[in-house]
């Protein structure tokens, strides 16, 4: 499928999940909005409940991780966050960063715009705002940011090093980024790297972790750390509507895995 068929399945499958109520329990890639299908499974646990700035009208339940754990984010700093959604990490951030910093959400949905804009509003938070745009040509001015966030957005990107170069170029000099994202270890099979409903489920779009830490690396990020790394599980009844019972046994059983991590780099 071309870049900008996915760009329109990612586009409206996103605006759907908008529509919803905000998830109520444990995250997944999907939430629990019913626009995914057998795609509403468990991407990772993370709890953003206890966090401060936490806003649940804003959790959407579409991370893999919490990037602003790990994204040393200070008092004062200016904050991008891609894919910000309803705004759930842009409120988490801006209630690090203080009246002082600002905090910007980039999401290429413009139902996701209105959503985040509508929570910000109710907050009533000035130095936050939202704005529509696609990662690989986002429309922010050079050198703008101190920190870059995102979370289980990167990997539904067709053009990676397209979405890493535009992270380089907003990132001030001695600024540096933080992302939650999906990635594979091994091949997967055929008909789950193909299929556009496994790519909104943030599976298919996954790449090798390997081609992934390359990727950051030739746009010439320095200090590349990976933070944290968890195993993410297909349930079976997932597995069954996309490969043969021989298939599955060899997928679980292979070197073949599916990973969320939360990777750091820093421009120089």
């Amino acid at each position: 499928m071309k870049a900008k068929d996915l760009k329109l399945i990612v586009q409206e499958k996103y605006g759907q999940i908008a529509q919803k109520s905000p998830v109520q329990g444990k995250p997944s890639c999907c939430g629990t909005s019913g626009c995914c299908g057998e795609l509403e499974f468990s991407m990772i646990g993370d709890d953003y409940s206890k966090l401060e700035g936490y806003n649940p009208d804003a959790d959407l339940g579409l991370g893999c991780g919490i990037p602003t754990n790990f994204a040393a984010i200070r008092t004062g700093d200016c904050i991008l966050d891609l894919g910000s959604g309803a705004g759930n990490d842009c409120f988490v951030a801006r209630a690090i960063v203080g009246e002082t910093g600002n905090v910007t959400g980039l999401d290429f949905t413009e139902a996701m715009v209105a959503k985040a804009t509508e929570n910000n509003k109710k907050l009533g938070f000035t130095n936050v705002k939202f704005v529509q745009g696609d990662i690989e040509e986002m429309p922010l001015q050079d050198n703008q940011f101190d920190v870059v966030v995102s979370n289980c957005v990167l990997n539904l990107v067709p053009d990676k090093m397209k979405a890493f170069a535009n992270i380089m170029r907003v990132l001030k000099t001695g600024g540096h980024f933080c992302v939650s994202d999906v990635v594979i270890k091994g091949e997967l099979p055929e008909n789950l790297r193909k299929d556009a409903e496994m790519y909104v489920g943030c599976v298919s779009g996954a790449i090798g972790m390997e081609q992934y830490l390359a990727i950051i690396e030739e746009q010439g990020f320095k200090n590349i750390t990976v933070h944290k790394q968890n195993v993410i599980e297909i349930p079976e009844e997932v597995l069954e509507k996309y490969l043969s019972q021989q298939e599955i046994e060899l997928f679980k059983t292979g070197t073949t895995g599916i990973f969320s991590i939360t990777v750091s780099g820093t421009k120089f």
